[in-house]
């Protein structure tokens, strides 16, 4: 939202209407979604968010990205056991975001992934049960604008007339520093984001609801309740507590149970409330809203397809709406069904290989809708030659593929071809840095008729889709000439994307080498199953810098040999053989066992380290 719903504001106050129409904004009914089955029941707002996510995307912190999970019925595998698969996609950085701990006491046991400063861990196993998690997506923020009174500035409008703002006053005490104060206005709304940083300007008061901040914070007493669960009801019973961020909790066990649930407070929306825009004064949802209760949530529990799965992709209706959200597209989605639908003999070998899967449904289907507008008379013989190879590509992303660098190449330009021209280079920048912009490019690409296509630099000339695919293929070819050399079997995927995980040290150039692990040429790209994410950029060097933050693969039948991987390594001290000794073994989609035997790990194990507390 505090990205999408500034930006969208910004292009229907300045560009009008019809701009928004091709988009992508509402709900797309035609793309696969995740079925609900549950037998039990006039400033520039742009710029004020812009520039806090520039000053986030500086800082080395791993931020949530998406996800994928599926976890497969007895009916559809081969040993008639629950087989359970997650990989949470967060930002890349090093240190690894999890740190992963076997917890073992007369009571209690658990196999889990921890994040620092949450003292259960959000990804784990047991012998009965294993769950996991995605990004929900749903849209839990508005924006409104705020009226200041007249003469006035402390004061604000309401529905109640004018109302002082409330000043709110915070001390950060930083360590071996001096103590950090600020202050901020605070509305009916929730705070204003003018001025809380020195680099966010604007006169016109933007204040924020966040559903995070308006209920009772009981996500720890959740997370609690699902590490002790011994069963599903006991688990389900601890999801309500989860009230933002929304996730789509996982869950497999070894009776035979499967089931998704989306955690989060979710409230009835009137179909005249469009959510995706900062609201006037007097529009908008109230504050005090008509929740639901969890038992309407989005959820699936042993439906009779027998699996289920989340790609963060739009869940099905509930409450008589499509519930409004920051979705991603269907490309993993689409995939994940095309594999898991027909095949009835699922083994934890098929299913690792399954989620180091590389090929895209939909990137195929872009890639025709462009290449019949190419104008093939005016190509070379050797454009000629790579369109051939481009009309037979299966999708896939292999680091030997020509087609694969190309394909985004010329994706890119296409992009900053149809947009750049009316958004200006900076929110153009923010465009590509949302949901949006990866759910709007396959719609784009079928049609032929948009306001989007002509190039308001060009006066005398209204440009067509064709117009732009050609302009932006010529582009595409002399950057890819520039860049990498004249012979087009010199591009390949392994020279364009690439994967590094930084550490905040090692962006002292000097010392890169000691902290960063990497580069490695990967497999894999946006939206795939294997989901190596990275920022389109002008010179074309795809860095990765988000995916997998962990690889797992739970098989009741054989519990004690699931397997998982992290992207570097369990250590975060440099010195030691354990900081990257993962790397390449999650590059090669490779993985080792998440050992639980007693008397295995007392063999296997190097060292003991006793904490003995005093008595």
């Amino acid at each position: 939202a505090h990205k999408t719903d500034p930006l969208l504001t910004d292009i229907r106050n300045n560009l009008g209407e019809a701009y928004l129409k091709d988009l992508q904004i509402k709900s797309d009914t035609s793309s696969v979604i995740i079925k609900n089955y549950n037998p039990i029941k006039a400033d520039n707002p742009d710029r004020v968010v812009a520039q806090v996510m520039k000053s986030l995307g500086e800082l080395s912190v791993p931020l949530f990205e998406g996800s994928n999970s599926w976890v497969i019925s007895p009916e559809k595998t081969l040993k008639g056991k629950v087989i359970f698969a997650n990989d949470p996609h967060i930002g890349f950085s090093q240190p690894s975001v999890w740190y992963e701990a076997h917890v073992s006491t007369p009571s209690y046991e658990k196999y889990g992934y921890h994040l620092a400063g949450v003292p259960f861990p959000l990804l784990g196993h047991d012998r009965n049960l294993a769950y996991g998690m995605t990004m929900f997506e749903n849209d839990d923020v508005d924006f409104y604008y705020e009226e200041n009174h007249p003469s006035d500035s402390t004061k604000y409008r309401t529905a109640k007339g004018f109302s002082d703002y409330e000043i709110i006053s915070k001390t950060i005490i930083v360590k071996d520093s001096t103590e950090v104060q600020f202050s901020f206005k605070n509305t009916v709304h929730g705070p204003v984001m003018n001025h809380i940083a020195d680099q966010i300007d604007g006169d016109r008061p933007i204040s924020m609801w966040w559903a995070y901040t308006q209920l009772e914070n009981t996500a720890m007493e959740g997370l609690f309740g699902m590490s002790q669960a011994r069963n599903i009801e006991q688990f389900q019973d601890a999801l309500p507590k989860i009230h933002a961020p929304g996730l789509n909790i996982m869950y497999g066990d070894a009776e035979g149970n499967v089931a998704w649930w989306a955690t989060a407070k979710l409230y009835k929306i009137p179909d005249s409330i469009y959510t995706k825009f900062v609201y006037d004064f007097g529009k908008g949802l109230p504050n005090d809203r008509q929740y639901l209760d969890f038992s309407e949530n989005p959820q699936t529990s042993n439906p009779p397809w027998q699996y289920v799965y989340s790609a963060n992709n739009q869940p099905d209706s509930i409450a008589g709406m499509l519930y409004p959200g920051y979705y991603l597209p269907e490309n993993r989605a689409k995939r994940i069904v095309a594999l898991l639908a027909p095949k009835n003999d699922w083994d934890a070998k098929a299913v690792r290989n399954m989620i180091n899967d590389v090929t895209s449904p939909v990137n195929t289907v872009i890639l025709a809708n462009i290449m019949k507008d190419i104008d093939t008379e005016s190509l070379t013989g050797e454009q000629l030659l790579l369109m051939d190879k481009l009309q037979y590509w299966i999708g896939n992303y292999p680091l030997t593929s020509v087609e694969a660098t190309v394909y985004h190449r010329w994706v890119y330009f296409l992009l900053v071809k149809t947009f750049r021209d009316e958004l200006g280079q900076d929110q153009f920048d923010d465009l590509m840095d949302t949901h949006l912009i990866k759910r709007l490019i396959a719609p784009l690409s079928s049609t032929e008729t948009s306001v989007w296509w002509d190039d308001i630099g060009t006066k005398d000339i209204i440009e067509t889709k064709k117009d732009i695919v050609n302009s932006a293929f010529k582009s595409a070819w002399e950057n890819l000439e520039s860049n990498f050399g004249e012979n087009p079997t010199d591009w390949t995927w392994n020279r364009v994307h690439t994967l590094e995980h930084g550490h905040p040290i090692g962006q002292i150039a000097a010392l890169r080498p000691f902290f960063n692990v990497g580069p490695f040429p990967v497999n894999g790209t946006r939206e795939v199953i294997n989901n190596m994410a990275f920022p389109y950029t002008q010179d074309g060097s795809n860095k990765v810098s988000s995916g997998p933050s962990t690889r797992r693969v739970i098989d009741f039948s054989d519990v004690e040999n699931s397997m998982s991987i992290l992207p570097t390594g369990q250590s975060g001290n440099p010195f030691s053989k354990h900081y990257k000794d993962q790397a390449q073994m999650f590059v090669n989609g490779e993985f080792r066992k998440m050992m639980m035997n007693e008397a295995e790990i007392k063999e296997t194990s190097e060292s003991v380290l006793r904490l003995s507390p005093n008595k």
